[in-house]
């Protein structure tokens, strides 16, 4: 009899590792279960009394890079490369980024004579950041904050003003608590290698061989920024639904997992809400603090590390706007939502739709009442690798591997937040219990 793998979560990590593992020249039994009634975790789209697409969730993914390269083969895979919406490289969605800083809008200067001008918000240009971080010594901890790391290398302006920005546009985190060697690995890895971001950008730290796809070659002839699909993001889950079930995984739906045991023989015990079942490998992709109160007594030291890796709430609101072509989405969350909720403030849906009109007022100045709202609240769902973050995944691993725990981490929690990193996440678990790349 082959083996029984049991994936806990069926967000996209847990449907990436259950795509793989299907693929496979021999593939085991592979069972998918979902605590809540629907697939895709927080990629969720809407569509909207006009019709327009409303993203509850992500509403883009990046192609660059590697990861970037693997999720687009999946998606030519999968046949949706005819619904793919690209942001191309001359599109001024592309070309224009903005810094929010002192109750205006900054444009971000582009290109080098944007470098050797001054630009607001920045007192200097650019270019002397630059220059800063080419002479800087290497550091010598094995961990920094992000703002840390920033204001050592490129200067107190641009640790507050662009890399705070950018850790609560990716992470809705602080810079002065997250960790760059976990949230940003390629920069401290640039630093590690070449003694510099710069150089290590430019000379390729850490660059790893991409796959290979028409779709793939369109997206670096044409510049790509992002893209998107025809009928919302939500298109990717369920392409991968209806692949599972084409390739005879099991997909359980609304089964919360209540825990998990090892039997004499080494396998596990998944209890359900009203049945259980048997596994010879479990892959748990649901959160890492979820995961630690389902483990068993004697695995008390691996529920420890992954129960210190916590997660922040996010609110996303769309606003549609008479005349307007796209809705505007807003996303609230960082220090004044951890408050809130700290608080015992009642969060409701006319408090975000609240403040985001606010937001739109002020920085886009939209101030008409908009024609459709749609809010939702995301509770817990953007982990935040703090410093140290990465001896929480050592200890964790290390306590796999000395107990040969046929158990296999995936999702968010670990290595990645975006898109991207999730699939891989669960294309790399598919690997680990697999021995093998499962085909193409």
């Amino acid at each position: 009899m082959g083996r029984t793998v049991v994936v806990l979560g069926g967000g996209i990590s847990g449907l990436a590792a259950s795509y793989h593992l299907s693929r496979a020249p021999c593939p085991p039994k592979v069972v998918l279960v979902e605590s809540s009634e629907r697939l895709g975790g927080w990629i969720r789209s809407v569509r909207g009394p006009n019709g327009a697409i409303f993203e509850l969730g992500p509403r883009g993914i990046r192609p660059a890079g590697a990861l970037g390269a693997r999720t687009l083969l999946l998606v030519s895979e999968l046949g949706l490369d005819s619904e793919v919406l690209p942001v191309r490289g001359d599109h001024p969605a592309a070309q224009n980024r903005f810094l929010y800083v002192g109750g205006a809008l900054h444009a971000l200067p582009t290109g080098l004579r944007g470098l050797l001008r001054p630009s607001p918000p920045f007192s200097k240009p650019l270019f002397w950041a630059g220059l800063r971080e080419l002479t800087k010594p290497r550091g010598k901890e094995p961990d920094e904050t992000v703002h840390s790391f920033a204001q050592r290398r490129l200067g107190p302006e641009v640790a507050s003003l662009a890399m705070d920005s950018l850790c609560r546009g990716v992470f809705a985190g602080n810079s002065r608590e997250l960790s760059i060697r976990s949230c940003f690995p390629s920069l401290f890895q640039a630093e590690q290698t070449h003694r510099s971001i710069l150089l290590g950008l430019l000379l390729g730290a850490g660059r790893t061989p991409q796959p290979d796809s028409a779709l793939i070659r369109q997206a670096l002839a044409e510049r790509w920024s992002q893209w998107s699909l025809r009928g919302g993001l939500e298109m990717l889950p369920q392409a991968l639904e209806t692949h599972l079930t084409s390739r005879g995984v099991s997909v359980l739906r609304g089964q919360p997992v209540c825990g998990l045991s090892l039997q004499a023989e080494g396998r596990w015990k998944v209890s359900l809400r009203d049945s259980s079942l048997e596994a010879d490998h479990v892959i748990s992709a649901i959160p890492a603090s979820v995961l630690s109160e389902l483990l068993p007594a004697e695995a008390a030291p691996l529920a420890r590390a992954l129960s210190a890796i916590t997660a922040v709430s996010v609110a996303v609101v769309n606003l549609q706007y008479q005349g307007a072509h796209l809705p505007v989405q807003v996303m609230l969350g960082g220090s004044w939502l951890q408050t809130l909720e700290a608080s015992g403030c009642v969060l409701s849906q006319e408090l975000f739709q609240q403040r985001a009109q606010e937001a739109a007022a002020t920085q886009l100045g939209l101030k008409e009442m908009p024609s459709h709202c749609l809010v939702h609240l995301h509770k817990n769902c953007i982990p935040q690798y703090t410093l140290g973050h990465w001896q929480k995944l050592e200890s964790a691993r290390q306590f796999l591997t000395a107990h040969r725990l046929p158990l296999t981490l995936a999702g968010a929690s670990y290595e990645g937040v975006a898109v991207n990193d999730c699939i891989e996440s669960g294309r790399q678990a598919a690997v680990s219990v697999l021995g093998t790349e499962p085909n193409s």
